[in-house]
């Protein structure tokens, strides 16, 4: 075959040629090279004035050139930095070759969500942030090549399940989102009936109603949804377990129970005003801004009221996402208040680049508090204090320490709380009266190992367990978790007999 010739593009915009398809594979230094292909991007002028996502993507040219730039290392830092361990050079070159379809195999062999990490892990602090390439410029696309590969998959390639011998064993797992999708996507492979019970009106968990559509369309969490129907996966949504069913009613009737609730109880904003109308939380604000009403509880199908200046209050991915948000609601000011500076800032990089680049304002070192309402009981202004930092604290970051007489008022007339996310108390309530253990305000206690908690036949993992997280380190809890399942139920299948 003859090699075919494709472009490279470069920041300079000349134009080289290379053989994308060689008839010897090209040596470290010819890779080297190649320089980075940057990702199409909708430009920020366009997108704050749509949903749609705004990674645009690789063409199947650009991709290959791309993975080309893989050097192939001998001990992979970027597949150890991951918390699956995927296989990335195996796929970096299957892409080069334009062989699409076995590269995204190869990421199924580890990730049950390769399609989802690829848009919202964090690739600078896992995988790219190793990348030998990354000392001295930019690391291979690794996060937008397994994205590709994905959503080429789900376009151009067939669903092929064969269903193994049942074992007559039932798991129930409760909750949608990563974990609980993971889980049961392991176990159906192993031949248990598997249900899923969701307290939302859609599956899906945070991967819905947390993350917002122009950075994780619906179309790709549908998909992975439909695939688990077609391997026999149950949905059973609308139903909260511990309020609309009894815990023990799902011990009576499954012999394994995976837990997978998350954590996603907003932190309260214990400040004076913080009940006024035209305060949100950060849940509110994004399933009534990016979910379809006929997904939503009848509770939040109301529309929001922005204003026309938006205070963003908080500094992770969540506040980043409520204000980029907002923008595309039609405010003229989003702005984010955060107390430490932004080398303090625990949300990804990128993220906060693409707020920039979109007009979101940052405003450092400065906490409100309280918040000032006009006749009507709504918001109109907040009072914020100046903050210096002090001493690191339990987290490691500087503590904030208030500067005294440095109050300062702002005008405002939205005001969005993005301070982070407690466990369900629910579950702090269900473990005292059932004898599930659990620590740090209701957070699962588990094996490390099995995700087996000090119930008999109860397992847990994800973001219920560990506290807000990664969609790879909550996949790769129900992944350890799901082996451990399997076993127990071939252990509780031997003593039976």
């Amino acid at each position: 075959m003859n090699a075919s010739v494709l472009p490279i593009k470069q920041d300079s915009q000349e134009v080289i040629m290379v053989q994308t398809m060689p008839r010897e594979p090209l040596d470290r230094k010819a890779r080297m090279k190649i320089p980075h292909q940057p990702v199409p991007m909708q430009p920020p002028e366009q997108r704050i004035h749509n949903f749609e996502e705004v990674c645009l993507g690789y063409d199947a040219q650009t991709a290959m050139i791309e993975a080309m730039r893989c050097l192939r290392c001998p001990q992979p830092k970027c597949s150890q930095a991951c918390p699956l361990h995927n296989d990335i050079p195996r796929a970096m070159k299957f892409i080069a070759e334009g062989d699409f379809l076995a590269a995204a195999a190869v990421y199924e062999e580890t990730s049950n969500l390769p399609q989802i990490c690829g848009r919202v892990c964090p690739q600078e602090r896992l995988c790219e942030g190793a990348c030998v390439r990354s000392k001295r410029e930019e690391p291979v696309a690794l996060g937008k090549l397994e994205a590709f590969v994905s959503d080429y998959k789900r376009e151009h390639g067939t669903f092929t399940f064969t269903p193994p011998p049942p074992t007559g064993r039932k798991v129930a797992v409760i909750g949608s989102g990563p974990a609980g999708l993971s889980a049961a996507d392991e176990l159906v492979k192993r031949g248990h009936a598997v249900t899923i019970f969701e307290r939302w009106p859609y599956p899906g968990g945070l991967l819905v109603y947390g993350i917002p559509r122009f950075k994780l369309p619906l179309r790709v969490v549908e998909a992975k949804i439909e695939e688990l129907k077609q391997k026999g996966v149950q949905f059973r949504c609308n139903t909260c377990v511990g309020k609309d069913m009894p815990f023990e009613e799902l011990l009576e009737n499954f012999d394994a129970v995976f837990i997978a609730v998350g954590a996603n109880y907003p932190v309260p904003l214990k400040v004076p005003g913080a009940d006024l109308k035209g305060i949100y939380t950060a849940n509110d604000w994004l399933v009534r801004s990016h979910v379809p009403p006929e997904l939503r509880p009848e509770t939040l199908r109301t529309p929001l009221e922005v204003g026309k200046h938006v205070a963003v209050i908080g500094g992770g991915d969540t506040a980043m996402d409520c204000a980029r948000t907002a923008l595309r609601l039609g405010c003229e000011t989003s702005t984010i208040y955060y107390r430490r500076t932004e080398v303090e800032m625990p949300g990804n990089k990128r993220e906060r680049a693409l707020a920039a680049e979109e007009g979101v304002r940052f405003e450092y070192l400065v906490a409100p508090v309280r918040f000032i309402g006009n006749d009507e009981g709504h918001v109109k202004a907040m009072e914020l204090i100046r903050m210096e930092l002090g001493e690191p604290d339990e987290s490691g970051r500087r503590r904030p320490i208030p500067i005294e007489g440095s109050e300062f008022t702002v005008p405002i007339d939205t005001v969005v709380l993005a301070l982070g996310y407690w466990p369900e108390p629910m579950w702090e309530e269900l473990g005292k009266k059932l004898g599930l253990e659990t620590h740090d305000w209701g957070l699962l206690t588990v094996d490390p190992e099995t995700g087996a908690t000090s119930l008999p036949g109860v397992f847990a993992g994800g973001d219920a367990v560990v506290g807000p997280d990664l969609v790879s380190t909550a996949m790769a809890s129900a992944r350890r978790a799901a082996v451990a399942i399997d076993q127990y139920l071939a252990e509780k299948a031997s003593v039976a007999a």
